[in-house]
């Protein structure tokens, strides 16, 4: 149920677009405070028209989905070297692409973003759709990138409603509705403060204020630009918004990984099945994720028979769930193993091997992904 707020009335009493209105306050900061990215048009050019390439917004806004800004800036510089357009990207190997979104996480946004490439590339003649509606059509777009992408690539005056806005709304009206669920009266409440003009900075200063600014934590808010008409500031309570369930433990999983090596001293990797959790990502052959599987057990579901050697235990965790993998090594293996292939270990940095898996050969092979011995993205 929407809370009762009368987003509008409260707005016209601030100033119907004065200086003195939020979008205009929070304007002129950004102006002055606007974090320089690579995917990004300065606003002093986007004043004058200048927009961005959408393909690099598209880009961007798939990488930063649960993502922190600092993780993108060199996987952007890398995907925009390599594939610097939507062609490039639509004609390159999946292989290729997943390869180089390793160590990124939620790999399905890496399997998404070659199909929605794909598509754009051979179903629009290579032009992105310029509207919110339009754009979620596409693989991987969802209602937030739908809108990011229409508002910052295109200035479609749409509300664009992430985390960092979703707080600064919660704190700025003191919306007593719970998170996410309250979601919707965020966006009432964006769109009631949305200017007319640079909807695409707009929606940028937004989402830097609340990356800067008003942090989940201890936010700043004698820096703040909204500072004089935020609710939750007067009251000093920013901190106690948004409002949260508090968050209930994952669920534990546990299995066991297995590292093969051969005479040579190579990996035996495997291509994990398309769908699914890692899906079309690189790994060492392991067990389900759902039983534990120790001392015999764990030998027992093997992929071969040997000398298998316990390397240890390794915690990793996802979104939904934490897994603890037993890892096994054997070595010396001379029989050819099906649907898979070896890989020198100063070569393991170039393979598509998501976190999990790279923390299952370390606990095997210490070595290696240290800097000398590989030259991938750690």
């Amino acid at each position: 149920m929407l809370q009762a707020l009368d987003f509008t009335g409260a707005i016209l009493s601030l100033g119907t677009m004065t200086k003195d209105h939020p979008a205009e306050l929070l304007l002129a900061w950004y102006d002055r405070h606007a974090r320089a990215m690579p995917w990004r048009v300065p606003p002093a050019d986007r004043r004058v028209g200048v927009l961005p390439d959408p393909y690099h917004v598209w880009l961007s806004e798939v990488m930063l989905q649960q993502t922190q800004v600092k993780t993108v800036h060199a996987y952007f510089l890398d995907f925009v070297a390599r594939w610097p357009n939507i062609k490039a990207m639509a004609l390159a190997p999946a292989d290729d692409v997943m390869r180089a979104w390793a160590g990124l996480g939620y790999y399905s946004r890496a399997r998404n973003l070659k199909k929605c490439a794909e598509k754009v590339w051979f179903a629009h003649a290579g032009k992105f759709p310029q509207t919110a509606a339009d754009l979620q059509a596409l693989p991987g777009i969802g209602a937030y990138t739908g809108a990011a992408i229409a508002a910052i690539a295109f200035d479609e005056p749409v509300a664009v409603v992430d985390g960092n806005v979703e707080r600064v709304m919660a704190r700025f009206w003191r919306i007593e509705e719970i998170m996410p669920q309250g979601k919707e009266t965020v966006r009432i409440a964006v769109a009631d403060i949305l200017p007319a003009g640079r909807p695409g900075d707009f929606a940028q200063a937004m989402m830097d204020l609340g990356a800067t600014i008003c942090t989940p934590r201890n936010p700043a808010c004698s820096l703040c630009p909204l500072r004089p008409s935020c609710r939750s500031a007067k009251a000093g309570c920013a901190q106690d918004y948004p409002r949260k369930l508090a968050k209930a433990k994952k669920p534990q999983r546990k299995g066991a990984a297995y590292v093969l090596r051969n005479a040579a001293g190579a990996v035996f990797l495997q291509k994990r099945p398309d769908e699914g959790l890692l899906g079309a990502m690189a790994g060492v052959p392991t067990t389900n994720w759902t039983v534990r599987a120790d001392g015999a057990t764990g030998i027992a579901h093997a992929p071969i028979t040997g000398q298998w050697r316990r390397g240890g235990a390794v915690r990793h965790v996802f979104t939904h769930f934490e897994l603890e993998l037993e890892v096994w090594t054997l070595d010396g293996v001379e029989s050819a193993l099906p649907d898979g292939w070896w890989v020198p270990v100063d070569k393991l940095g170039e393979e598509a091997l998501p976190s999990v898996m790279k923390k299952v050969i370390a606990a095997a092979i210490p070595a290696a992904f240290s800097s000398s011995r590989t030259r991938g993205r750690q």
